[in-house]
């Protein structure tokens, strides 16, 4: 079963619609949790289910569900006493989002104009629960072949649904039905899974570990400046905001690389960001830090970069010397060659003289007798 939904979970989960659920629900304040439901439906021949479901909470993959098992398999051990009505509950919300998402799929193949080979839909569903314990929005993007075709939300307090991008336009009947499905199947259950989920998982999803930060210097040779680096690892969970700052004013985006949040192998994250800083500037002398906001931070944590006018003449000094190393080894190699070539040819003239000392013996053996 693991490596039946680890394998499945993995395939689905590479495709469009997952970058969605680190981006999209990325608007889910920091310290709230969200339960996502990434469904695919395949149109045409291939060797997977026609229609399968990873479920997440938060950013742990906890259920997988199609249409071979009709069951939801769960990543890891769950409290049986709910098994029934985890069984009920998918059935419900599952089997209706395959009928709609089979029906808008047909629409959105003859729409597109796409006739043959293989096309999928996806969908990302959720619900998510606040810090104050009360539910957020009800949550729902569709996209087809990678583009996205239609998106909405459901607020439970203002009873309220909010449509953003819609190729099918909906009537007041359509648009009813879908506000009846978020107030009474939806958003009931989803909390009310996303809550049991957050008991059971509490070790995992609810626990906070402090980034752990580091600062990196670099000499870059090629152009004689430098790289500064500002690295925060190890945090849980992965909402940190770090920012990197020139005289008290946050540097341009577009001179920054990095900035990505990515996962390291113990379950925590990490988020490096970098900045190319040249000859030029260092010598005006710019003032440089990196400040950055985590969950388990109570205050913002501000760090300086040491960067004077003399790293530009440590930069000019190591070239100096990379370029005097390259030319002893340069010159150490071809004495190495002249002297291999002398000793080779040294070599063949004393085979030759053996050679030739040989052959006059018998001769001159006979001439003495």
């Amino acid at each position: 079963m693991k490596r039946l939904f680890g394998k499945r979970g993995f395939i689905y989960s590479i495709r469009f619609i997952f970058v969605y659920l680190m981006t999209c629900f990325s608007v889910a304040k920091s310290g709230s949790h969200s339960l996502m439901a990434l469904a695919t439906y395949i149109v045409g021949q291939t060797p997977f289910p026609e229609f399968s479901v990873v479920v997440m909470l938060d950013d742990l993959q906890i259920g997988y569900y199609d249409l071979v098992t009709w069951s939801i398999l769960h990543s890891s051990e769950s409290d049986s006493k709910y098994d029934n009505e985890v069984k009920s509950d998918a059935d419900i919300v599952f089997l209706e989002m395959y009928n709609n998402m089979k029906d808008r799929a047909v629409y959105f193949k003859e729409h597109l104009n796409h006739t043959d080979g293989v096309h999928v839909h996806q969908r990302l569903v959720g619900c998510e629960l606040l810090n104050n314990n009360k539910p957020g929005l009800l949550q729902r993007w569709d996209a087809f072949n990678g583009q996205e075709m239609e998106e909405y939300s459901f607020d439970t307090e203002k009873h309220d649904m909010k449509t953003k991008i819609t190729w099918r336009p909906w009537g007041q009947m359509t648009r009813l039905h879908m506000k009846l499905l978020c107030e009474n199947i939806y958003q009931p259950i989803c909390i009310k899974t996303l809550r049991r989920y957050l008991h059971m998982k509490k070790n995992s999803v609810m626990r906070k570990v402090k980034p752990r930060v580091r600062l990196m210097r670099k000499t870059l040779t090629d152009s004689q400046g430098l790289q500064i680096s500002c690295l925060a690892t190890g945090f849980y969970p992965r909402h940190i905001n770090l920012t990197l700052f020139r005289d008290d004013q946050p540097v341009d985006d577009d001179q920054i690389t990095g900035g990505e949040i990515l996962p390291n192998g113990d379950g925590t994250y990490q988020m490096r960001k970098s900045l190319v800083i040249s000859t030029e500037e260092l010598h005006e002398r710019h003032k440089y830090n990196c400040t950055m906001k985590h969950l388990n931070l109570d205050n913002k944590l501000d760090i300086t970069f040491d960067v004077d006018e003399s790293d530009s003449g440590s930069i000019t000094l190591s070239v100096v010397i990379s370029v005097l190393v390259l030319l002893c080894v340069a010159v150490l190699i071809i004495t190495a060659l002249i002297i291999w070539r002398k000793k080779r040819h040294a070599a063949g003239r004393g085979s030759e003289t053996s050679k030739s000392d040989y052959s006059l013996t018998p001769s001159s053996t006979q001439d003495e007798s």
